[in-house]
């Protein structure tokens, strides 16, 4: 009996008929003489899952596994074909892939957490030398590459929200394109410090916990009480307005409701945190937990990095790079979609490892051969022992 291959289970996590209907509106495959964007895709994730440091060694992986490419609607792939897609092939199809598995993995977070939970943050594709000039434009004096913005959802272990930008895009602007939830928490550090933001977020319904900038003009309302087995932890408990309506440089301030400032001693530094957030109900404590939360996203890139092709890239033109960060969390959001499915408790870490070496085997026929040379040793056993000596 037939039985598909592990990347072709993970293949299945993404519709067919998404997939043909996004191809066909982005015209992606209008000009590619026989190498499709599925092919392009399969072959990218295969990339992504296998850790091929190079177009040699990756397609001469794929390549002997020629006798799996049909089942995969795939085939044998040149060099210099996957190149020159990667190069100049159309971007615009694996960011609506990407953002179609990003929608998919939202509606599973609001079906199974009931307390919906955000980090925001944002991390450098440092890209230097030969190949890429092209960053040269728009770099800043800390980096020079690429910035990716992210929307994780931590309990689902899934981002929810992705952009590629120029790093000297501030992360607040991209953040004022986020479509906000009622309901919702987002924690997010200082880099996002925009008060008018803050208010449309308050608007919203939703809650947010970040950190007030060192300079921020505060008039104290209301000192709050603190536990005394939590008096070690959490120094000060305030609500406080901002003083001014008009900051300067004529921006006008929105947020003119009350906030809490909560000062949170930290053992490992000189100095203390200072939370600020819109949740003027639940305990101090469980708000520092909930900006401790924010080390997760930082987890999470550090993963992807670690695991992923993002580090070094397959291309050095800037359509390369941008699809190879794109794949990689395509093939992210294919690997949690294919855990959910077969119900795999191990660790992503773990899991990773595991199906860079097994990406091209059967498991069902493979469990099926061992129980079947198992019956026949016993078999064999038996007749030897039933033999007169």
């Amino acid at each position: 009996m037939y039985r598909d291959t592990r990347l072709g289970e993970i293949m299945k996590g993404l519709s067919r008929g998404f997939f043909a209907r996004v191809v066909e509106q982005t015209g992606a495959d209008k000009y590619s003489k026989g190498f499709s964007r599925w092919d392009q895709l399969v072959v990218m994730v295969y990339a992504h899952l296998s850790g091929s440091s190079s177009l040699r060694s990756l397609l001469s992986r794929f390549n002997s596994h020629k006798a799996q490419h049909y089942h995969l609607g795939t085939r044998e792939i040149k060099r210099s074909t996957l190149a020159d897609a990667n190069r100049h092939g159309n971007v615009e199809v694996f960011k609506a892939l990407c953002a179609g598995l990003l929608q998919q993995a939202h509606r599973r977070v609001h079906k199974d957490c009931r307390d919906l939970l955000y980090l925001l943050d944002s991390t450098p594709i440092p890209l230097k030398g030969n190949g890429y000039e092209w960053t040269q434009a728009h770099k800043t004096a800390r980096s020079e590459g690429l910035k990716w913005h992210l929307l994780y959802a931590p309990r689902a272990e899934v981002p929810i929200y992705s952009n590629i930008t120029a790093p000297n895009m501030n992360d607040i602007e991209d953040a004022r394109e986020l479509t906000l939830e009622t309901g919702a928490t987002y924690v997010f550090d200082k880099g996002y410090c925009d008060y008018n933001w803050w208010h449309k977020i308050d608007q919203q319904g939703a809650k947010f916990v970040t950190r007030f900038k060192n300079n921020a003009s505060l008039l104290n309302v209301q000192d709050r009480s603190i536990p005394e087995d939590k008096q070690d932890i959490i120094l000060e408990d305030s609500v406080v307005q901002f003083k001014n309506k008009h900051p300067g440089g004529g921006r006008v301030n929105h947020y003119q409701r009350p906030l809490r400032r909560i000062v949170v001693h930290r053992p490992d530094k000189d100095t203390p945190l200072i939370l600020a957030t819109n949740d003027l109900e639940s305990p101090a404590e469980d708000i520092a937990e909930l900006y401790k939360a924010r080390w997760g996203i930082e987890l999470f890139f550090k993963w992807l990095k670690q695991n992923l092709k993002i580090k070094r890239f397959l291309g050095r033109s800037e359509n390369a790079v941008r699809i190879q960060i794109l794949t990689a969390l395509i093939a992210y959001l294919l690997i949690d979609v294919f855990r959910r499915r077969h119900q795999i408790t191990t660790s992503l870490h773990l899991l990773v490892a595991e199906l860079s070496v097994t990406l091209f085997q059967r498991p069902q026929t493979d469990k099926h051969v061992a129980n079947r040379y198992h019956r026949r040793r016993m078999e064999f056993e038996e007749i030897q022992g039933a033999l007169p000596i």
